[in-house]
């Protein structure tokens, strides 16, 4: 499923060919598909740079009619719901697998509230001491994403990862400008936060 309004960049090559919302910038990569079907296309979303799959074989106008048609409509919410599973939906609790050491668990087991409610103020404390760090991982994250996807077209990709989870902005920036200018721009657009103080 698509969503017609999510906001993406696409590339043909090394070759930024549009940004903007799905629906106008599918719209470009199917142009670029057809008159270059051998060069490499993707589509990366501009969050987290995840790579988005087009059917870019599909005609035009199906290929628009099967991403306007994704945006979901409220009986298509309330029909794809999953079936109710134990907890508290409601407030959004969503039940999931946590491995710990056995201290840990010990630990848990005696605090005030259960070991749910500490593992929440544990997080919480952790959000509220430094937000900046949640926004400048996810940073972190995109660029790697993005630049692991093209990693083949330019040099010293472990360096420039290694520049990135360091911090290190002006090694980052100074390795990077041996890529392609596009690909460079978009991935110094997407490491924004990444060197946030």
């Amino acid at each position: 499923m698509f969503n017609p309004s999510l906001r993406c960049t696409a590339f043909s090559g090394v070759t930024r060919i549009a940004s903007g919302e799905l629906r106008h910038v599918a719209m470009k990569a199917k142009q670029a598909h057809d008159a270059h079907p051998g060069r490499p296309l993707r589509v990366f979303g501009d969050a987290g740079a995840a790579l988005i799959e087009l059917p870019l074989d599909l005609p035009a106008a199906d290929l628009l009619r099967l991403i306007e048609q994704s945006e979901p409509s409220a009986e298509g919410v309330a029909a794809a719901r999953p079936r109710r599973r134990p907890g508290r939906p409601r407030l959004g609790v969503v039940p999931r697998e946590v491995t710990l050491l056995p201290q840990h668990w010990d630990w848990l087991s005696v605090q005030p509230g259960g070991a749910s409610l500490a593992l929440r103020r544990l997080i919480d404390a952790a959000r509220l001491a430094d937000p900046s760090l949640d926004r400048r991982h996810a940073a972190q994250e995109a660029t790697y994403r993005f630049l692991d996807t093209l990693s083949d077209c330019g040099p010293a990709f472990g360096d420039i990862a290694r520049a990135l989870y360091a911090g290190e902005a002006g090694r980052f920036e100074s390795l990077l400008l041996r890529w392609p200018e596009d690909v460079r721009e978009h991935a110094l657009w997407l490491a924004t936060d990444a060197f946030a103080a």
